[in-house]
């Protein structure tokens, strides 16, 4: 199994996140997905609020709209708290 096939994520997610060093399911899921969406940030600032509600959902086994509908005032807190803040 790759990145790809985790629920959300596809070939471009995969490829975004092996220019930031995580090419394996293992490193990925003990990433913290704040810490890998400012990375990829830095890199493209085109990236979407939706690749963070991606990981953060292929991390935890739920539907990326889910958490984008369920967590989204925690996940902008945490993202200014950071100065990421969109």
């Amino acid at each position: 199994m790759r990145i790809r096939d985790l629920e959300g994520l596809g070939p471009k997610s995969e490829s975004m996140l092996a220019s930031i060093g995580v090419d394996s399911i293992d490193g990925f899921k003990q990433s913290d997905a704040f810490d890998m969406y400012k990375k990829l940030k830095e890199q493209n600032v085109g990236v979407s609020l939706n690749m963070l509600y991606a990981m953060l959902g292929a991390q935890e086994g739920v539907r990326w709209q889910d958490v984008a509908k369920d967590r989204k005032t925690e996940i902008l807190m945490r993202l200014d708290d950071m100065g990421l803040a969109p």
